[in-house]
């Protein structure tokens, strides 16, 4: 019998939040090696180039930032610099980030935005600063701001750990210098989105999102039988919710816990899949598919396609990426479940 997401509710100690701040599963054995470059798209091969310059030098011992070390700039004293790949949905950008970390000598960290926020909350900013700042390497993927406070934590953190001399690296689909823009009053924040813009050189990684790229639509929502039909017949693993309870599950989980939701978990059913309007609902949608993805847990489901999980005003707004991201995410997700 397939048991429920909502009947879970995990802990999740600091020590945990530390010792995963690795590339999830999905991105296990990724490497330079394995990216594929569309030939229609220059940037691609250039991005595989730079970033396999970048890790290259992280081996060099030298005097001076990492990033110096790294690409032989500004010769005087300084902070840091990091490389910030910015492309659309699907072109391969955390496939790079991760092939950079598997490739980094020496302690490093990769997580996601979230997740170092998350970090912070659960170590304290000054304990989290010590034990990043002990790395050649800090890996930041999904790198957006949804609010003020996040803003300036953010921007303090990448300062310290940039003075410090670490290396950055982070995947983005907006440009450092619109970060926030359309989520808050942004201008009211402006010299801290400058302050982070100013720690990175952008590397632009154009293409087509390759979870669609020459494969056919994902599978149509089934009946609430066959989901229950499927999820019976899927083993140990499998689990099955109707989407309001398991919405309502997550509100009471911090988003941080999410991913521990999914331990064990082979296959996700769902029953009754709608429409999203409330904005908060939404983006804790857009962090369950952020961690369903990155663990390749397939998705069956009925109710609405998930094209229309997001409502169009929602797809317009401020946080359009981001469910953008989720849509795309979770496509892949069913149509891997088949």
């Amino acid at each position: 019998m397939p048991t429920r997401l909502v009947d879970r509710s995990p802990s999740v100690p600091a020590d945990r939040l530390v010792a995963e701040l690795v590339p999830p599963p999905r991105f296990d054995a990724v490497r330079f090696s394995t990216y594929v470059p569309d030939p229609a798209q220059p940037s691609q091969a250039a991005a595989v180039q730079r970033l396999e310059e970048v890790a290259a030098g992280l081996g060099r011992p030298a005097a001076g930032s990492s990033w110096r070390r790294l690409l032989g700039r500004r010769e005087a004293a300084g902070p840091a610099r990091g490389t910030y790949l910015d492309g659309g949905f699907g072109v391969g950008k955390t496939h790079l980030l991760a092939s950079l970390w598997h490739a980094a000598p020496g302690p490093r960290a990769y997580g996601t935005f979230v997740g170092f926020t998350n970090l912070v909350g659960a170590l304290g900013f000054q304990q989290t600063v010590q034990a990043l700042s002990q790395h050649v390497l800090v890996c930041i993927d999904e790198f957006e701001l949804d609010d003020p406070g996040d803003t300036t934590l953010m921007s303090r953190l990448i300062g310290e750990l940039s003075d410090a001399g670490v290396t950055l690296a982070a995947t983005s689909n907006t440009l450092p210098g619109a970060l926030g823009e359309g989520r808050f009053a942004a201008q009211d924040f402006l010299r801290e989105i400058q302050n982070l813009s100013g720690r990175f050189d952008v590397v632009r990684v154009e293409g087509e999102d390759y979870r669609h790229r020459g494969l056919p639509p994902a599978p149509r929502p089934y009946d609430d039988a066959t989901v229950t039909a499927r999820a019976d017949a899927a083993g140990p693993g499998a689990t099955l919710d109707d989407f309001p309870a398991l919405v309502e599950h997550l509100a009471r989980l911090h988003p941080s816990r999410y991913g521990a939701l999914l331990d064990g978990v082979s296959a996700v059913h769902l029953r009754g899949v709608g429409t999203v309007t409330d904005q908060s609902v939404a983006l804790r949608l857009v962090v369950l598919a952020d961690r369903l993805y990155d663990r390749a847990v397939p998705v069956v489901t009925s109710g609405v396609p998930f094209d229309d999980l997001f409502t169009a005003e929602m797809l317009r707004g401020g946080y359009r990426k981001k469910y953008v991201r989720a849509v795309s995410r979770l496509g892949a997700l069913a149509r891997d479940a088949g």
